[in-house]
């Protein structure tokens, strides 16, 4: 009963978008029970991820005529070589030392037979991640046909400079073009354009990011607790406790672990944790994305606002559509996990001040997968019908909640939207001058 208060006082005491957003019938926990792969957070392959249900009808005498959308590049390797070499030294130590169990052997094994694969490939799109965005693109000419299958459709798709994510795009578009022989794609990669579609680390997440560091220093503790895998790996704990970081190999494991779903491989390493551990190394992760990029009071809710200049760009653009069209723009999480936080996407920004109970109301992985995306879809009447234009947000191809009152779930008024976004933008703006 007080898990039902505390639930019922949360929610009413969100905005409007929130207070119709489903809360989670089940814990973060039991997903992970039932499809660990969720626990990967970020290195979710967004296959794993695919809506079940069908989209809502259009409403009547309404079509769709616009999409404009962000995405994050597809599966890829890990960034840093270190990500692979740290735990594979740390074992191959303890071999040269006869300390390994079997299973830590096996562990060294598997980590050392994967690693020539990411040697020069660091960072790059993987075939999984280009597969993701072969999917994306052709559901988007299955879901709304008005728009992608019309005649000389104009798409202007531009990504970030990263290669990973210029080979996203082109999958994409690779998929739009193959459904409308017709389609007009324009694609650019530009320097100039990183402003808006990759924001710099300079600014708002340079100057508040640290005032979580507290937080995510004390939950990283919290819930690491390597003390079973050591035992699992290593036959003598005493030579542990003297020569190994037990939480940072525990943590590195996990990342490589979770990884291995952006490749087609038979090598993996979720074996090693149990689901208590699964659960607690991904609420680490939750909590740090959640101070480093989300609405956070800790960081006095600012973090979503790096990307303000894409929101801006998402309404100027919008409002200069005559014709049937499509925007797509290519980057990164960290950009769009803060803008599903920014436009209030479902739960995304909610202001949650105790972060014990975060993942009760707020999971990365159903906002930031490999090949993550925001797509805003907008309807016109039909041709001699008269009407308001209209908006739908979908977050990762699942229909969502926006932030303004409507009649007509899951169609918003884009005038009253646009306008609240407007608002929004100029009341942070005021107060950043202020300050």
């Amino acid at each position: 009963m007080r898990q039902q208060l505390i639930i019922l006082a949360t929610v009413c005491a969100m905005t409007v978008q929130a207070q119709n957003a489903p809360v989670y019938q089940t814990s973060a926990k039991d997903e992970f029970v039932a499809n660990r792969y969720l626990s990967g957070s970020n290195y979710l392959d967004y296959d794993r991820q695919l809506p079940t249900q069908a989209l809502t009808p259009a409403p009547k005498n309404y079509e769709p005529y616009y999409m404009s959308h962000y995405g994050r590049h597809g599966s890829r390797w890990l960034i840093q070589q270190s990500h692979y070499t740290r735990p594979i030294n740390t074992l191959k130590e303890a071999r040269e030392n006869g300390k390994l169990t079997p299973l830590g052997e096996e562990t060294l094994q598997k980590l050392e037979a994967f690693y020539p694969t990411s040697i020069k490939r660091l960072g790059d799109l993987t075939t999984v991640g280009e597969r993701q965005h072969h999917g994306i693109g052709k559901r988007m000419t299955e879901n709304f046909p008005e728009i992608f299958k019309t005649k000389n459709l104009l798409i202007d798709a531009r990504s970030t400079t990263v290669f990973r994510c210029i080979l996203s795009m082109i999958a994409e578009c690779e998929e739009l073009a193959a459904a409308n022989p017709t389609a007009q794609i324009h694609n650019d990669v530009s320097e100039s354009l990183q402003y808006y579609l990759n924001q710099p680390w300079d600014g708002i997440v340079k100057e508040e990011g640290r005032k979580g560091d507290k937080e995510k220093n004390e939950y990283r503790l919290k819930y690491t607790h390597p003390e079973r895998l050591m035992k699992a790996l290593f036959n003598d704990q005493q030579w542990v406790y003297d020569n190994v970081q037990a939480g940072a190999l525990m943590g590195q494991l996990f990342d490589v672990a979770t990884n291995m779903q952006s490749h087609d491989t038979d090598i993996e390493l979720y074996s090693l944790f149990t689901d208590d551990e699964v659960y607690d190394l991904w609420r680490i992760r939750n909590v740090s994305w959640y101070l480093n990029y989300g609405p956070s009071p800790v960081t006095n809710g600012k973090m979503p606002f790096s990307q303000l200049n894409l929101l801006k760009n998402i309404i100027e653009t919008a409002d200069t559509v005559t014709q049937t069209q499509a925007t797509l723009r290519f980057g990164h999480e960290v950009c769009v996990m803060p803008l599903a936080c920014l436009l209030e996407l479902d739960n995304c920004g909610m202001a949650i001040d105790n972060l014990d109970e975060l993942d009760k109301y707020w999971r990365n992985y159903r906002i930031f997968p490999m090949a993550c995306n925001v797509q805003l879809v907008f309807y016109r009447p039909k041709k001699g019908k008269e009407g308001d234009i209209l908006v739908k947000a979908l977050l990762n191809e699942r229909e969502a909640y926006l932030p303004i009152s409507t009649d007509n779930w899951p169609y918003y008024k884009w005038q009253d939207l646009r306008q609240y976004y407007l608002d929004k933008i100029a009341k942070f703006e005021k107060e950043s001058a202020a300050n």
